[in-house]
């Protein structure tokens, strides 16, 4: 196993090291099909993917234990305008369908919009995503003790993921799992 940026990861895992995180799943790398998938459902309004590319993600779920909601990571109001759809939103819902379980894509708020994170050095991306997502003042005391799944599409350095698992463990979540559809690999990675 090779460590990443505070993740150990094995074949489809990725156990954390003492950050707000619990634990990650990611079935594919974000190389070839897997990033033309991806590419194709963000950026041309190809949804139909969105099903397709849950279906690995759920066969691996029995490695993890199951949350008491998946929440994509939501898009800034304006880039939701824009785009017309949240593709970790469409996910989300084609992961929660296959698996019975529920999507909650109201918890999360982007209270801020922050420019894009590609190209931007790892200690850049943390700064980048600080204080621009809060959990939904209404529904806090409904997280007490829960446990949460977040879901996107790519992870690169994790800035994003950690920031809202950061977020929702201050709300009062007691577990926070990371699934993205697929990782960018480290220099090296096999």
């Amino acid at each position: 196993a090779c460590t990443r940026r505070g993740l150990r990861s094995g074949p489809h895992t990725h156990q954390v090291n003492g950050l707000a995180l619990d634990s990650g799943l990611s079935p594919f790398a974000y190389v070839g099909v897997a990033r033309t998938a991806v590419h194709r459902l963000k950026y041309t309004g190809l949804r139909a993917l969105a099903p397709l590319m849950a279906a690995p993600m759920a066969e691996l779920l029995a490695t993890l234990p199951r949350p008491d909601a998946i929440v994509p990571v939501p898009l800034h109001p304006t880039r939701l305008r824009e785009r017309g759809y949240n593709q970790a939103h469409e996910l989300a819902k084609a992961l929660a369908r296959r698996r019975g379980l529920r999507c909650d894509a109201g918890l999360l708020l982007r209270v801020r919009h922050n420019s894009a994170q590609a190209g931007l050095k790892l200690a850049d991306r943390r700064a980048n995503v600080r204080g621009v997502f809060a959990v939904d003042p209404l529904r806090v005391g409904p997280l007490q003790g829960s446990s949460v799944a977040l879901l996107d599409d790519v992870m690169t350095s994790g800035a994003t993921l950690f920031e809202i698992a950061r977020v929702l463990r201050q709300a009062g979540t007691m577990h926070v799992q990371a699934w993205v559809i697929a990782r960018t690999p480290e220099p090296g990675d096999g």
